[in-house]
């Protein structure tokens, strides 16, 4: 098996539909020619012939503290996974399951990037005007954060947004309640200050644009969007909370009456690539940036498409050499 072909390590336990959507998943990667390895239980797996299994006898539950799980849990799909991509069986690994229980295991097993204080969730969101997903990080990692990690998220970003999305000069910008140099809580101000001087642009091909907010998370006039774990955490479940309320209600107006109906006829072709574009499955998931391999965290009601998605992510991620790109701007 050559360096490039290298299986993607699919946990088929994890996520509230496994397995059948993340074996569905990970069946119609294989058929676009991305080779799959799944982990998970001889019960829920003795039925795949198709598709390379590695058994395991335990399971992280969706609702099991991290920590304790991945400590105990020694021979459970996420651990498995992890463990095969940081000995050089896969290229990558992808999880729906226990998001703390992922992140865990990805760094217990892997380890971090030379000089990485911290890894963290980058989350693709799509934009309603540019052409590429707005990255934000960090999306949950780290509640509490210090400037110099904030320095590192918009160095691991850039690289991100460059490799995945082929954005040559990245956009970075640093989430605030202004966007005046001056606003924004202690975090921010010092922040601000470590992100518009030095030599980091440079060194990661980016461009630091000052402070953003909330309204320019999916305006496309930014490509990347640091700030801390638990700011992060609550604005991408807001925008997600929001797009499910407007598309609920959508559907609403469009069953209200038969002239609504009629008028959703017409509207329908118009309205389905809008659709399709906020759809997070069209992403897959998120990346755990920072850690010395490729983890793709996925959203727990992740569909079939979605994990298609994820799996493709990881395989281009490693085809291009995104971890070795990341450590090139990061200071030992």
């Amino acid at each position: 098996m050559t360096e490039k072909s290298l299986p993607v390590a699919v946990d088929a336990m994890g996520g509230d539909y496994a397995p059948d959507q993340i074996v569905e998943g990970a069946r119609l990667a294989k058929e676009s020619g991305i080779p799959i390895v799944l982990f998970g239980t001889e019960q829920a797996l003795d039925d795949i012939q198709d598709i390379e299994t590695i058994y395991v006898s335990e399971v992280v539950e969706m609702d099991e503290d991290p920590g304790q799980a991945v400590r105990r849990k020694k021979d459970s799909s996420l651990i498995r996974a992890a463990e095969y991509v940081r000995d050089g069986h896969s290229a990558a690994m992808v999880s729906a399951g226990n998001t703390g229980a992922t992140m865990a295991s990805a760094l217990l097993r892997m380890g971090r990037l030379k000089g990485v204080a911290r890894p963290a969730i980058a989350t693709p969101i799509p934009t309603l005007e540019g052409d590429h997903p707005v990255i934000l990080l960090d999306s949950g990692a780290n509640a509490e954060c210090q400037p110099e990690w904030l320095l590192q998220f918009a160095e691991m970003g850039a690289v991100y947004s460059r490799d995945r999305f082929a954005v040559a000069k990245p956009k970075v910008g640093l989430l605030s309640i202004g966007e005046e140099a001056g606003k924004g809580n202690s975090l921010i101000k010092d922040s601000y200050e470590i992100l518009n001087s030095g030599d980091w642009e440079t060194v990661s091909k980016a461009e630091f644009i000052g402070n953003v907010e909330g309204r320019d998370l999916m305006s496309g006039a930014v490509d990347v969007v640091v700030t801390d774990g638990f700011t992060g955490n609550v604005a991408l479940k807001t925008l997600e909370g929001t797009a499910k309320a407007i598309v609920k209600a959508l559907f609403s107006a469009f069953s209200s009456s038969e002239d609504a109906k009629a008028g959703a006829d017409l509207l329908g072709p118009s309205l389905l690539p809008l659709y399709h574009k906020l759809d997070p499955d069209s992403v897959g998931g998120a990346v755990l940036l920072g850690v010395n391999g490729i983890a793709i965290v996925s959203h727990g009601s992740s569909s079939a498409n979605a994990i298609l998605n994820a799996i493709k992510t990881a395989h281009e991620l490693y085809r291009d050499n995104h971890v070795a790109n990341l450590q090139s701007v990061l200071k030992p």
